[in-house]
């Protein structure tokens, strides 16, 4: 088979260089032409390096061209994978800082809460470029396979007002189903599992072993479990009050409801600090920036990791090079894609971006009916749902009203803040990211002269949150690694 596969934000190292070697672990697709494409081009450049030199180590010839140019990357490309962070680590900074200032204390910050809400901005407005040119240049009918985050924004705006045919992949449901068989003690694949919901907010809804229903077994096993009981509170706790496991890590669903992160003084009684996932303040975006300061310092010295081996065993279980070998050989893979609902959770709304189970083949994707969500369940992810229509609406048309409505119906932000603080904090992501958020020009003009004008409501400038960790210097993670050689990075 030769095909043309495009990957913008080819310059993410994690992604792009895994999605490429479990897509070369299909033999089928040894002769498919690989195009990446990202704006900066140091980081775009040793990535390409890096997956060249796998594949030459697989003693294959499939070809990687590398350009900024999006549109010649794009061109005649019958897959397109995103695998974007528009804005960098210098916007991302804005997304946990910012809010900090007003007591809203996250984790990650890219899904909801005010950093996915701000990431969904500037994400929305650089997605809708990247369809306008699929749609212009790519083949007919090419498939969009988004990662990036928030997830379920991104692919609702590509869906209703991109023009292009998008599917939303995460492994969430994969990890959740193998601490599942964990604490069951099985193995993941003696575990049947039934997982919908939204990205982020997906629930397991049906556990079985041979066919016997474990459902009602889980709290009581995850409550025993030495390691869980201690890094997963919030999620046992969900499991507790909703009868039901949810997909996401600890710190991710700690920012997606309102109870766990609005008062600082108990913040830690819900988290653990041995792994940033856990529920760390601004947890991700330190460990993403260590790690870019310590790749690009360990590449400028010359030292490159160890090429991945094209083998079956090594292929992850991300869905994306499963998802084009059903849609190229006919194999039927089973996976959970994020797609519009239209009818397949019954008590969501049509138009959401749901996730779950669907099977690819040479049709495409089908997905059965689940039916409804258990309510208290539905109850959870219909609060999301709202404040991310009110999203993707914000981002489309650039209406910071909208905008400032999104914030307040976020649970964790309206658990925190009052409508007056929600409208000055706007106002400072506005004039701050301004540079990523072109369709908000003129709401950005007034926002500035507001908060030049004053009078501001006095914040916590100085509030590193109630759970923060220092980001280590190249020095102090070279250090680590000479005691540890794996933690390094």
């Amino acid at each position: 088979m030769s095909f043309k596969i495009t990957f913008i934000g080819a310059g993410s190292i994690g992604f792009t260089r895994r999605l490429v070697a479990d897509l070369l672990t299909v033999p089928e697709f040894a002769n498919v032409e690989f195009a990446f494409t990202d704006i900066n081009a140091r980081n775009l450049n040793m990535v390409a390096e890096l997956c060249r030199r796998d594949i030459a180590a697989n003693n294959l010839s499939t070809k990687i061209t590398a350009t900024t140019s999006r549109r010649a990357a794009l061109k005649g490309a019958r897959y397109v994978f995103c695998v974007v962070r528009i804005g960098g680590l210098e916007a991302f900074v804005h997304d946990i800082e910012i809010p900090l200032k007003y007591g809203v204390d996250q984790c990650v910050g890219d899904t909801l809460c005010a950093g996915g809400l701000m990431y969904a901005q500037r994400g929305i407005a650089a997605m809708l470029d990247f369809c306008r040119d699929i749609r212009e240049v790519a083949a007919p009918d090419c498939l969009l396979l988004n990662y990036a985050n928030p997830m379920a924004m991104l692919t609702w705006a590509a869906n209703q007002y991109g023009g292009v045919r998008c599917v939303g992949l995460c492994h969430g449901v994969q990890h959740g189903h193998f601490q599942i068989a964990e604490v069951l003690g099985l193995k993941k694949p003696d575990v049947d599992i039934i997982c919908a919901g939204i990205n982020h907010q997906t629930w397991y809804v049906s556990v079985k072993t041979k066919g016997r229903d474990r459902t009602g077994e889980l709290l009581a096993a995850f409550e025993k479990h030495k390691e869980y009981a201690k890094t997963e509170k919030v999620r046992i706790d969900m499991l507790r009050r909703f009868g039901y496991f949810s997909t996401e890590s600890n710190g991710h669903l700690s920012e997606y409801v309102p109870w766990y992160r609005k008062r600082p003084d108990e913040i830690k009684r819900w988290i653990d600090m041995g792994s940033w996932i856990n529920g760390e303040t601004g947890g991700y975006l330190r460990v993403v920036t260590e790690g870019r300061s310590w790749f690009r310092a360990e590449f400028g010295r010359g030292k490159r990791p160890e090429p991945f081996k094209y083998t079956t065993e090594n292929r992850s279980t991300e869905h994306g090079s499963y998802i084009l070998e059903g849609l190229e050989t006919g194999r039927v893979y089973r996976g959970h894609f994020n797609l519009v609902n239209r009818a397949t959770i019954t008590n969501l709304p049509p138009d959401a971006i749901v996730e779950a189970p669907g099977y690819v083949d040479r049709h495409g994707f089908n997905t059965p009916s689940v039916g409804d969500l258990p309510l208290g369940c539905a109850a959870v992810c219909n609060v999301s749902v709202s404040v991310q229509r009110l999203g993707v609406e914000a981002a489309v048309h650039g209406d910071d009203t909208l905008l400032r409505q999104a914030f307040l119906m976020d649970p964790l932000i309206g658990a925190v803040c009052n409508p007056p603080e929600v409208w000055q904090m706007v106002d400072e992501f506005l004039v701050a990211q301004a540079p990523w958020l072109p369709q908000y020009r003129r709401a950005t003009t007034k926002a500035k002269a507001r908060l030049a004008k004053g009078p501001l409501i006095k914040t916590r400038k100085a509030y590193r949150g109630a759970a923060r960790l220092k980001t280590r210097s190249m020095a102090e993670l070279k250090r680590l690694e000479k005691q540890n050689p794996r933690a390094g990075h």
